[in-house]
């Protein structure tokens, strides 16, 4: 039996307006992909790998394509061109614009997970790779955050058939690469996979997920989860508010700002088990902006698209969110920018 919690939304505003979306040039794929890395390199825009389902859906025996491909979109009006490869198949990692330059870390493929990392630069005439030190351990569905020089990455799974989550908490100090990966305390909650993060306020969020659990069956289940933590250097960790709703897969890194951080939608699980599954409706188009001086949510009613497992980046001052699932098995190609109404003087 699947199991997800979810609690009732508390008596906050529901804010309209409050987020700008504007779409981008598509991927130039008709289904779109899931499970992208994505980031920044030289003021282009980078989307790399992934995975959809070209011929059948899932519950028509389809089985998962794996992509290396990378794409570059140079201008917020041009178009995606291919420019490049991966230095293997993958997606389902953590990605983070560091280093001059998009972060893969971790991630998987059809057979295994996988414990590289590198970064991808391009310069506008050639794409170029360089190694970073290796993951302690092969992670997929993690998710990272960058805070000053430090990269931070948390969860995941270790196989592809794990019936539970890691508690994994890593961080790489981008001017010394040589100490690679060092393993620091982890949040005091669920182990959980399929997080969004966040940096900001001088702190690295995790929110949201869900942790695994094996049916009598031996296959892994879903708990769905609402609570969030927050990580400063030097003092560790604290809990935060729960989540008004839970969310899994989620852009992410979180789009983020002075004030905290927004959860763009994400999985809540009530529809885990509709049928039929050709007319599933998608997921909730709503947000939730969390404040860090008061620790509180608020949901925000006005998502025109609510695609998960994608990969979130800043772009000249925006927030892009790359492709993904549009619902469960079926993956979209947009690309949009978002954009979150300045604070009030």
């Amino acid at each position: 039996m699947k199991r997800f919690a979810l609690a009732l939304l508390p008596m906050t505003a529901l804010f309209a307006g409050e987020l700008t979306w504007n779409p981008l040039s598509s991927l130039p794929d008709q289904e779109g992909f899931a499970g992208m890395y994505a980031g920044v390199s030289h003021g282009a825009l980078l989307a790399a790998g992934g995975a959809n389902f070209p011929d059948k859906k899932p519950w028509e025996g389809g089985i998962k394509a794996w992509y290396d491909t990378v794409f570059v979109l140079e201008k917020p009006a041009g178009e995606w061109r291919a420019v490049g490869k991966l230095p293997s198949i993958r997606g389902y990692g953590a990605s983070i614009t560091a280093d001059g330059g998009l972060l893969c870390i971790g991630g998987a493929n059809s057979e295994q997970h996988l414990v590289d990392c590198f970064v991808l630069k391009w310069d506008g005439r050639r794409l170029q790779t360089k190694p970073l030190p290796a993951l302690p351990e092969p992670i997929a569905n993690l998710c990272g955050a960058r805070l000053g020089d430090t990269i931070y990455v948390a969860g995941g799974i270790e196989t592809p058939t794990s019936t539970g989550t890691l508690g994994s908490f890593l961080a790489l100090d981008l001017k010394n690469l040589d100490r690679g990966w060092q393993a620091l305390p982890t949040w005091p909650g669920r182990p959980r996979m399929l997080a969004t993060a966040a940096s900001c306020a001088g702190s690295f969020f995790l929110v949201g997920g869900t942790d695994l659990h094996a049916e009598p069956d031996g296959k892994p289940s879903r708990t769905y989860l609402l609570d969030g933590y927050q990580f400063t250097p030097g003092t560790g960790w604290k809990k935060i508010a729960d989540l008004p709703q839970a969310s899994v897969a989620a852009p992410s890194p979180a789009l983020a700002d002075e004030r905290g951080f927004v959860v763009l939608g994400g999985d809540d699980g009530t529809l885990i088990n509709f049928e039929p599954k050709t007319k599933h409706p998608g997921f909730p188009h709503v947000a939730f902006a969390y404040e860090v001086k008061t620790d509180a949510w608020t949901q925000i009613t006005d998502m025109p698209v609510a695609n998960v497992t994608n990969p979130a980046t800043d772009w000249l001052g925006t927030a892009v969110v790359v492709s993904g699932e549009a619902r469960p098995g079926v993956r979209s190609p947009a690309v949009w920018q978002v954009q979150r109404k300045k604070a009030a003087p």
